[in-house]
């Protein structure tokens, strides 16, 4: 039996699988692609984020700081099962590890945490799955992570590349499965494109922007893209995972619901991605939207579920 396109996507916490490739995943899912959401953390050090639930009649009202840290703590798994289930992924896999927390913090330290956890032992995690899974697409995190290097997300790339090369290898791991090789790895990235696109769309529609000059002299990494996915008819899919966690999200914030799903997806319709590794053909010319794939499955000749017999 032929195994059925399968996408793994490899986030740190609770909430990056809503502001990282939704509206992508949403689109292979609803064309009988199998996708898997691989969360590395509980997101133990996420505090909450939405002033609103500290109102009267909410949640947070009136809590001292210690019972709001421990009430965030309990609702993350419950949102960020709220969360796949609006993307339609078929398989959340916890891996397992503890938030680490920001550089140089007390978390940084906790034994159970993801930054401290042994390397090969989680590659081995990662690896486990991707063998019983068996995506032909992985994405995880950049290499370059200058503009937000939280040890969970440096931990993410690192185990995620080891386990693209070591889930085909038997030398590796051999009680965690049958050999698999994945054939392509992607990377995520925001784009300078779409942040200049996003900005002068709040601009001409409500006036205003949250994207001052700081935003703009971050590193840019449009050089480096390879893949634009047409995802105009799944913006939803965006805006309603990140409602879903409703301690990390603020409804209000502009800088995440500013436009509407119909106003983002006519001011920038794509989600961009860059093709690290590929096993089925030469990676497209970087950098250049003329050239750039428009399918995470290019080069690969397997089925959708629904065409497997």
């Amino acid at each position: 039996m032929a195994e059925p396109r399968t996408i793994l996507t490899v986030h740190a916490h609770p909430d990056d699988e809503a502001s990282k490739g939704a509206p992508t995943l949403a689109k292979y899912g609803a064309q009988g692609v199998r996708t898997v959401l691989v969360c590395c953390t509980g997101g133990e050090e996420g505090d909450l984020q939405n002033p609103t639930l500290r109102e009267p009649g909410q949640p947070f009202h009136g809590l001292e700081p210690d019972e709001e840290r421990e009430l965030v703590v309990s609702m993350r798994a419950g949102e960020l099962a709220k969360s796949a289930e609006v993307i339609g992924f078929d398989e959340v896999v916890m891996l397992g590890y503890r938030d680490s927390g920001m550089a140089d913090s007390e978390p940084n330290e906790h034994p159970d945490c993801f930054h401290q956890a042994d390397l090969d032992e989680a590659t081995g995690r990662l690896v486990e799955v991707i063998r019983r899974t068996k995506p032909q697409v992985i994405i995880t995190y950049s290499d370059d992570q200058q503009g937000y290097p939280h040890p969970d997300h440096l931990r993410v790339h690192d185990i995620s590349v080891l386990a693209f090369d070591r889930a085909g290898d038997p030398e590796w791991y051999p009680g965690l499965g049958d050999p698999f090789q994945p054939l392509k790895l992607y990377y995520t990235t925001w784009s300078r494109r779409r942040l200049v696109a996003v900005h002068e769309g709040l601009l001409r529609h409500r006036g205003e922007s949250p994207f001052d000059e700081k935003w703009f002299e971050r590193p840019d990494s449009d050089h480096r893209i390879t893949t634009h996915i047409n995802v105009h008819d799944f913006m939803w899919a965006r805006t309603q995972s990140l409602l879903a966690h409703a301690t990390q999200v603020d409804p209000t914030a502009a800088f995440w619901f500013g436009l509407s799903d119909d106003e983002l997806a006519d001011t920038y319709p794509w989600e961009d991605w860059i093709l690290a590794r590929s096993l089925v053909g030469d990676i497209p010319p970087a950098g250049d939207p003329a050239a750039a794939e428009s399918d995470l499955f290019a080069g690969i000749d397997v089925p959708a579920r629904a065409e497997v017999s």
